[in-house]
């Protein structure tokens, strides 16, 4: 059975006086290669929205769930319904020295921090995020969220996005480094990616730090 967001955390937003959310997301964390990615999504919440985009739960839910081409449909709606979005990207060798954690949430306040201002200072948006943490020093309430990219319409909107753009990251690095399969595992820990490092070495956009942890054996690192 196919597990749908539902829009009970926006609705609850209303109640305490909040029109506008924000959803955050991250994907890329536990790759090889690639950076962490995480966007941000911002809806404006009133009753006549709910009924309107309860058509959307037919497209949006965990970007985990869906194919390329649903995710696709997805974001052409997301994109037609948010009054704004970002994405924030954290590189390789920032994930190396900030580590994945603070990195992950780094590529989540540079999304949030990216977005319009289409609120007002008397009507600030609440922040929903999935995951365990908050993200430091945020101007604004925030709420994090276990599975929250399953069960909560902003986040899972949010986790569409920046897995549509990481993806196509990853694909145009395949272009310029095509021994390594990009396209196919987009930096994940595959069977084919630890070949190609063994085989080829490490690249610039590998992560020195969880390369250790999975190779058996020290790859030369590429000029």
């Amino acid at each position: 059975m196919v597990h749908i967001p539902s829009f009970l955390q926006e609705i609850g937003s209303l109640s305490s006086g909040e029109g506008w959310v924000i959803g955050c997301d991250e994907v890329g964390r536990g790759c090889l290669a690639g950076p962490v990615v995480a966007a941000a999504v911002v809806f404006r919440w009133d009753p006549d929205t709910f009924v309107r985009r309860s058509t959307l739960l037919r497209y949006v839910r965990d970007s985990k769930m869906l194919s390329a081409k649903q995710r696709s449909a997805a974001l052409t709606s997301i994109h037609a319904e948010a009054a704004s979005f970002a994405v924030g990207v954290v590189e390789p060798h920032e994930i190396d020295t900030l580590n994945i954690h603070n990195a992950s949430l780094l590529a989540m306040r540079k999304a949030i921090d990216g977005l319009e201002r289409v609120w007002t200072e008397q009507s600030r948006p609440l922040v929903l995020i999935d995951g365990r943490f908050e993200i430091p020093k945020l101007p604004f309430a925030q709420r994090a969220i276990v599975d929250g990219d399953a069960d909560v319409f902003s986040i899972a909107a949010a986790s569409i996005v920046a897995k549509e753009y990481r993806d196509h990251f990853m694909h145009e690095l395949h272009n310029v480094l095509p021994l390594y399969g990009f396209d196919r595992h987009v930096g994940y820990a595959t069977k084919q990616h630890h070949e190609a490092i063994l085989e080829h070495g490490l690249t610039p956009h590998h992560r020195r730090s969880f390369c250790g942890k999975y190779l058996l054996a020290q790859s030369p690192s590429c000029p």
